[in-house]
């Protein structure tokens, strides 16, 4: 079932006006539901006028459009008014449209509160990790992930996260799991502390060591003052390194140490 986008609140006033019922595009409204078609329910919600529930209205993802979650015959409850369709002259309602607008609610209740979230990894792609929350998908970039090379073993496994973007507007949710581990660490870790950590990446800029669990950045101007050509050469994946916190970014989950003054 097809509904015309350019029909506008103007023309869906003028023919609510035909039918005395105080109705308007973006309403909520209770109806009961009172007959199942093929493409979807029919709905009361009390207008002389008839509303229609489209299949692809129901769930905010496709797979949750199954037969447990269909909504029942006789079942009563909140519709969001989506539009109008001139050709069956029947209101078109939507559950995901409002379940979309709570489920947003929801998450900027969350995101003001700072709250660790310990959410599940339902995908695993090159960019990174994808998760669900409230109905809507996220994703970690692998720049935020603490352990990357771990990354494949993490499907279907919870992951602390906290929010680092979200955008209603683009409906753009990103989550970091460095920023969460850094939060549950902010007692233990400090600018000025001396910390032993494992090495467990060498680039040609420097040195990725493992502290507690979190991921510290050893930048080669900060292992000491003289000029190192190979790094490599120098240090192996896996030994054990003392070092010194310089910088904590507990708004991009970065942690910064040096080794200079300690060598």
């Amino acid at each position: 079932m097809q509904y015309k986008k350019s029909f506008t609140h103007k023309d869906f006033a003028s023919v609510l006006s035909e039918y005395s019922y105080n109705l308007n595009l973006g309403d909520i409204v209770a109806g009961t539901i009172f007959n199942k078609e093929s493409q979807g329910f029919l709905v009361d919600i009390g207008a002389s006028i008839a509303a229609y529930l489209p299949t692809e209205e129901i769930s905010l993802t496709i797979h949750n459009q199954n037969q447990d979650t269909l909504p029942l015959v006789n079942e009563t409850r909140e519709f969001f008014i989506l539009a109008y369709n001139r050709n069956s002259k029947q209101l078109l309602l939507s559950i995901k449209r409002l379940d979309y607008m709570r489920a947003w609610e929801r998450i900027k209740q969350i995101e003001n509160e700072d709250i660790i979230l310990d959410l599940s990894i339902d995908g695993i792609n090159k960019g990174g990790l994808l998760t669900t929350i409230e109905g809507l998908q996220g994703f970690l970039p692998n720049s935020h992930i603490s352990d990357i090379n771990g990354k494949e073993s993490l499907l279907k496994k919870n992951l602390k996260c906290k929010f680092l973007i979200a955008d209603e507007k683009t409906n753009k949710i990103i989550f970091s799991n460095r920023c969460a581990l850094l939060s549950i660490m902010e007692d233990k870790l400090k600018v000025g502390q001396i910390v032993n950590g494992e090495i467990i990446s060498i680039q040609a800029y420097g040195l990725f060591i493992r502290i507690q669990g979190i991921t510290a950045l050893l930048h080669i101007s900060e292992i000491g003052y003289k000029h190192i050509e190979n790094i490599e050469n120098k240090f192996q994946i896996g030994s054990q390194i003392k070092v010194k916190i310089i910088h904590i970014d507990t708004i991009q989950g970065r942690l910064s140490v040096s080794r200079r003054n300690l060598v």
